[in-house]
């Protein structure tokens, strides 16, 4: 998907907006290798590919008073 800065933004506010989580900016950056040259603060009108990236797997949760 692609998505276009419409105001002056930052990486990890949009992978939170669009995927939920943060932890996914490196895998966001690894797809526009040059978002990382612009600084923090993206600037208005930028065109960032956002590739599907799975949702984490939940893990089992353990119980130790059953």
């Amino acid at each position: 998907m692609k998505y276009r800065v419409t105001d002056i933004n930052m990486l990890d506010h949009i992978c939170l907006k669009y995927y939920g989580r943060t932890d996914v900016v490196p895998q966001v950056l690894a797809a526009n290798p040059r978002l990382a040259q612009m600084g923090a603060v993206l600037p208005a009108g930028v065109v960032i590919n956002l590739p599907n990236i799975a949702a984490p797997k939940a893990e089992k949760e353990v119980r130790l008073w059953d």
